[in-house]
């Protein structure tokens, strides 16, 4: 019997479902299990700008557009947590990055992944090392891109 990947999708505000989920969700586990820890529940919201920005407001006091919170539940070494993603944000950087849309989601959603692993981006240094892991876990699926 196949186990069941403890991540959950939902949208809010909006109509959208996560592509190639079947590579998509085992690479997020497989990440989080290169960096040491477990996956015990994740849970992605996919939502509008105006949605992301009125909880910024609310819980980060940030009067900004992102493209991310995230919401971390970790205990010890078991990854847990909530992350709400702006498909606006997502699609508008993939469009000026000139990536294709899963890249620039799957780059968004890691992202994510790596607070709950304990990395900061608050300085010039600390966002370096997150882009840095970035661009290595992207890297890890970069040949199924021409699949999809």
């Amino acid at each position: 019997m196949k186990k069941k990947i403890p991540i959950d999708l939902h949208s809010e505000d909006i109509a959208f479902e996560l592509a190639h989920q079947a590579i998509v969700l085992p690479w997020i586990v497989q990440s989080i299990s290169h960096e040491g820890f477990a996956c015990k529940r994740l849970r992605y919201v996919f939502c509008s700008d105006a949605y992301l920005h009125g909880l910024n407001v609310l819980h980060l006091d940030h009067d900004t557009y992102t493209d991310i919170i995230t919401f971390d539940y970790t205990e010890k070494e078991k990854i847990s947590g909530e992350m709400f993603i702006s498909i606006d944000r997502v699609r508008e950087n993939a469009t000026e990055l000139q990536v294709p849309f899963l890249h620039e989601l799957c780059r968004v959603m890691i992202h994510g992944v790596l607070h709950l692993c304990q990395y900061q981006d608050h300085s010039d240094e600390a966002e370096a090392e997150m882009r840095q892991k970035e661009d290595f876990y992207l890297h890890t699926i970069k040949h199924l891109w021409s699949n999809i």
